[in-house]
């Protein structure tokens, strides 16, 4: 891994200074890396599978959301005006995924917020319209048909859970208005405070791998669920 990271970064060699997280599930895990010969303060993220033997629906859609995140590094976000970190490069094979990403952290945006609110929820809303306005109109070709995580065709049994009957019994409907409104753009699809990197009155978002064509609607009640009493 170390070696296909300093090939893609131009480096003599790369050393994995700082395992920052393993990403969920299993299927990898991010580390900060120093370069030999470069000059780029990077995070690597490998995402890659631990095993042969997960063939299932789940599996299939994780493996296929690390596909996404290329695409969208690779194509969509230097097409982006909002603040995203730049790739310097990526590579996949045999069930294994390689991102060399622009270390966040050392670009000025090293805080994290678990429960945004007030001017730092603004910045992330900020982000979203910002994004929105940019993919307004976009097919979003080589990303999930329908952006997000949480969506209904893929949560049918989070549906029968919810207590709340009234809610239960509109989702098809809400779900087709969305599907069906006028100005479709690309959305973030994972927008939880987790995934939006601070700074001075700045953010940045990570974690593309749910990106996709849909309302903004979508992003939108996605960052704010949980918000109610937060302005």
């Amino acid at each position: 891994m170390l070696a296909r990271v300093a090939a893609l970064t131009g480096a003599r060699a790369a050393r994995i200074t700082e395992r920052v997280q393993s990403l969920w599930s299993g299927y990898g895990e991010i580390v900060r890396v120093a370069l030999d010969g470069g000059s780029a303060r990077i995070a690597v993220r490998v995402q890659f599978l631990r095993t042969a033997t997960r063939h299932t629906i789940s599996d299939a859609r994780k493996r296929r959301s690390y596909d996404v995140e290329q695409r969208f590094y690779r194509d969509f976000a230097p097409r982006c005006e909002v603040r995203v970190a730049a790739l310097y490069g990526s590579h996949a094979e045999a069930g294994e995924w390689l991102f060399v990403l622009e270390d966040l952290d050392a670009a000025g945006f090293g805080e994290r917020h678990d429960d945004a609110r007030g001017a730092t929820l603004d910045a992330c809303l900020a982000w979203l319209a910002g994004f929105h306005a940019r993919f307004l109109g976009d097919p979003g070709d080589g990303l999930w048909p329908v952006g997000t995580y949480w969506h209904l065709a893929t949560r049918r049994d989070e549906l029968s859970a919810i207590k709340d009957r009234y809610l239960r019994s509109h989702a098809d409907e809400i779900d087709a208005r969305l599907s069906a409104a006028r100005f479709q753009t690309v959305l973030h699809g994972d927008p939880k405070e987790a995934n939006f990197c601070f700074g001075r009155e700045r953010v940045a978002a990570v974690d593309f791998q749910y990106a996709g064509r849909g309302c903004a609607m979508r992003d939108v009640a996605y960052l704010l669920h949980g918000h109610g009493d937060a302005r």
